[in-house]
């Protein structure tokens, strides 16, 4: 066994193995230990192997999945072995690894979460200063390719938050670096898992000729990807690596999609973070746009949502159906279909990955059965969807369930069936008469055997005689030792207990074999029977991935209606001229925060930028509520990108192509970045992507070094934004002197954040308004917040002593001003000379006379 072992050991060196022994997966040696330490199991040692102990450990095979995500949390892969063979007792029995479980291949249903998707992302180090990059979600069925520059790839992973990032063996030593250093910083909030892959499966021709066989056709230009060719290496390895670990092809994966900089409003990781769209800066799931957003009545709804959420386009073709769809959905008064639509999506499993599992003959018999509802539901859709917005109709015909698909699941399926195949009872009465017959002798077994016991209780004249049945011993015919003399010549003795015997006669003996054969012959039979029906639902593949599809967009368009409803939210406007003009706009997650802790409303504010007012300068107390302001009318631009209605009473959006936000204070001593230094570099790469069509966020920008540095630097890159950029800016800072920067730049405007005092105390109004404040109130928010009164007095007091001294300074510095020109200096004569020589041309008699000559030149000045 241990050979055995050993031997399918050596083509997993990397990867746990667990082997399956009965009742138990089981890991020996390294994977043992590593398995105890992670898993927190027992360590044994038993036997040697090779003259050393061989140390074990094991899992029972009921709870695995429990083990197996604690594992993948850890970012580790598992390669299952299960017994293939039967029981000879000649040798060990055969197993081989069925599959293997890695952080960017799950499709379990109890690995994954509803709402997220498992992607496993191959990046390729190509020539010509070019990386490509393929990812998919193996559940999903979609694949993706793009091709980018080296500085790019951190941005790219951070949009697709890979769970697991495959990558040559042959990458150079920097580029490896790269990537260590991306695994400490995954967007999906785990870390990300690395693996290596030997050089040879990225290749481009191998790669484009997986891709074509995939897809089967025999080019890839209708979706413009034949000139992709670092992209089809990474392609090929990742479809390589997918067959690899599922034990089979993918055959659900049949679409493709070219991604491009240019398609998607770009999101940077720290605008993600920032606006807390799919997590809080805590890390939490909730409170998050996304968790406001989502009410959607299955999993691949509220994944399809996220998606859009995360990468809306910037063309508004999308955006304008969804929009159209959606107002469709609400009718005239609010009560359209979408009530009607999420009753009947209510309840509908997850198709999607069903379908995956389906495809790679890993679905379950309760699974088939919730798909054969999700069908019969799917057919009450579609006349509701008809003929309302143009999305709705073609969802409506995309989700037409496969015909014949949920007849041959009514008839093959039990309503009721087991858990797993091995457990039996899966194939329903009636589909296979074979299967039925056998079913008919084990249900005929309980009368045989009162029967048979009625009559030889008759016939031996034992009263208390019983005939029973287990699985240790099977059927025998049990006898009190009292009674022991009156057992006939034909029992033969099976088995001796203290107070019983157990007895077996030819015609029990004969009933035995025949039960038993037909136990197993049925079992046998069903999970033949099951293959056949997978096999018969291979053909529907493709309509049920678009049926998935169907009912996702579905779903996710049925939320974004309820919640435009029930929030009070409006539609959106698009234009052509640059601008983003808001009327009433309000934070949507602050706002049901306060409906639902204090039940106080939130003050709507509006927001007018264009072309002749492009930035605003954002003064006002803290606490006041200008990262809230900012975040509202980033938060509101990104809904109408995605094509949703928007928190505010109305909204005019002209094109915008970025988000980049500067808000909060971290470090991340982990590579020795200060708060100053990573603030500088969001700053920097803001500074070098922004376009006159972005939206750029400042918040306090310049705190974390001097007053004089910080507000050098603050007046440079609010010059730059305004002058050299030309993007929307929201602009907050406490340096007053920024305040006179609108009057030097024709397209910045101040407004700030109200506030009103009361003696020592402060009440935020939260209202913006034009001008500047008039000052920071920072000593009565720390009052607020429980500072000692003797720290207060003494800051009064020095702020006074501050104010003062800076009134009586009559020095006033432009900070506006363009940098003054360094005049230029003209070399002497002599530098000029000695500039000119070139002491190795010369011979030893003209480096003498040389030298005379410098002496001159120098007398002579």
């Amino acid at each position: 066994m241990m050979q055995q072992y050993l031997g399918i050991k050596a083509d997993f060196p990397d990867t746990l193995v667990f082997y399956r022994m009965g009742d138990f997966y089981e890991v020996f040696f390294g994977d043992a230990e590593k398995a105890a330490r992670l898993l927190d199991i027992t360590l044994t040692r038993r036997g040697q192997s090779a003259g050393e102990p061989v140390v074990m450990a094991g899992v029972p095979f009921h709870a695995m999945e429990s083990y197996l995500a604690r594992l993948i949390q850890r970012g580790e892969s598992v390669a299952i072995c299960e017994q293939v063979g039967e029981v000879t007792g000649k040798g060990p029995v055969e197993r081989k690894v069925v599959r293997v479980v890695t952080p960017g291949t799950l499709t379990d249903s109890e690995l994954l979460s509803d709402k997220t998707e498992s992607i496993l992302l191959a990046l390729h180090q190509g020539a010509r200063n070019t990386c490509g990059l393929a990812w998919l979600s193996v559940t999903q069925g979609e694949l993706h390719l793009a091709q980018c520059a080296p500085d790019e790839v951190d941005a790219w992973v951070a949009r697709i938050a890979p769970s697991e990032l495959l990558f040559s063996a042959d990458v150079t030593a920097g580029f490896e670096q790269k990537l260590k250093a991306l695994r400490q910083s995954s967007a999906n909030g785990s870390a990300l898992s690395l693996t290596r892959r030997p050089e040879w499966q990225f290749d481009s021709a191998l790669g484009q000729r997986k891709l074509q066989e995939q897809l089967q056709v025999a080019s890839l230009a209708a979706w413009d990807a034949a000139a992709l060719a670092q992209a089809h290496a990474a392609a090929g390895a990742l479809l390589g690596y997918c067959e690899h670990t599922q034990g089979r092809a993918l055959s659900h994966v049949q679409s493709l999609k070219v991604e491009r900089d240019d398609d998607t409003v770009d999101l940077p990781l720290s605008t993600r973070r920032n606006l807390e769209l799919t997590q809080t800066l805590r890390g939490e799931t909730s409170p998050t746009l996304f968790s406001l957003l989502d009410s959607c009545m299955t999993g691949m709804g509220s994944r399809l949502l996220k998606n859009w959420l995360l990468e809306p386009r910037r063309d508004r073709v999308e955006a304008r159906q969804r929009l159209d769809a959606i107002t469709a959905l609400r009718g005239s008064d609010g009560a359209g279909p979408w009530q009607r639509l999420r009753e009947q999506l209510k309840g509908t499993s997850d198709v999607e990955r069903i379908t995956a599992r389906i495809a790679l003959r890993q679905v379950r018999p309760r699974e088939l059965v919730a798909l054969q509802l999700a069908l019969q539901k799917s057919e009450l859709l579609v006349p509701v969807c008809s003929g309302l917005a143009a999305l709705l109709t073609q969802i409506s015909q995309q989700a037409q369930p496969p015909e014949g698909c949920a007849a041959l699941l009514a008839r093959a399926i039990a309503e009721e069936p087991a858990a797993l195949v091995r457990d039996g009872g899966v194939i329903a009465t009636g589909f296979d008469a074979e299967l039925d017959e056998l079913r008919a002798i084990q249900d005929n077994c309980d009368a045989f055997l009162l029967d048979l016991e009625s009559r030889e209780k008759a016939r031996t004249g034992i009263a208390n005689l019983r005939v029973q049945f287990n699985k240790v011993h099977g059927f025998y015919i049990e006898v009190t030792q009292g009674q022991a003399a009156k057992v006939p010549d034909d029992y033969r003795r099976r088995q001796t207990l203290k107070n019983a015997e157990r007895f077996i006669t030819p015609e029990l003996k004969a009933f035995e074999d025949k039960a038993l054969s037909a136990q197993d012959r049925a079992l046998a039979r069903e999970k033949w029977l099951y293959e056949q029906v997978l096999d018969q639902l291979q053909p529907h593949i493709a309509a049920l991935s678009q049926l998935a599809r169907a009912l996702a967009a579905l779903d996710a368009l049925c939320a974004l209606a309820e919640r435009s409803l029930t929030l009070g939210w409006c539609a959106p406007v698009f234009a052509r001229e640059p601008c983003i003009e808001i009327q009433g706009g309000r934070h949507p997650v602050v706002e049901a925060r306060l409906a639902e802790t204090s039940g106080g409303s939130f003050i709507a504010n509006d927001t007018h930028l264009g072309l002749k007012a492009r930035m605003q300068v954002i003064t006002g107390p803290n606490m006041g509520g200008k990262s809230t302001y900012m975040r509202q009318v980033a938060i509101i631009v990104l809904l109408a990108a995605m094509g949703s209605y928007v928190p505010a009473q109305a909204c005019r959006l002209g094109p915008i192509d970025a988000i980049h936000t500067r808000i909060g204070a971290a470090d991340d001593l982990a590579n020795a970045q200060s708060t100053f230094m990573l603030e500088m570099l969001e700053a920097a790469h803001i500074l070098h992507a922004a376009t006159p069509h972005s939206l750029v966020l400042m918040d306090e920008i310049g705190r974390g070094t001097s007053t004089f540095d910080g507000l050098a630097l603050a007046s440079g890159i609010a010059a730059h934004l305004h002058d050299k950029t030309q993007a929307f800016t929201l602009f907050a800072t406490h340096y007053f002197e920024l305040t006179e920067f609108p009057a030097k730049h024709h397209a910045a405007v101040n407004v700030h954040v109200s506030a009103a005092e009361s003696g020592a105390d402060i009440v935020f109004l939260h209202e913006i308004q034009a001008g500047p404040a008039s000052k920071s109130y920072g000593i009565q928010v720390a009052k607020l917040a429980g500072m000692p009164a003797a720290v207060l007095n003494h800051a009064r007091a020095a702020l006074a002593a501050l104010t003062a001294q800076q009134t009586e300074s009559r020095a006033q510095v432009d900070l506006f001003a363009a940098p003054i020109a360094t005049e230029m200096v003209v070399p002497s004569p002599l530098e000029t000379a000695v500039t000119a020589l070139n002491p190795d041309a010369l011979s030893p008699r003209e480096a003498l006379d040389a030298l005379y000559q410098l002496k001159k030149i120098n007398a002579a000045q």
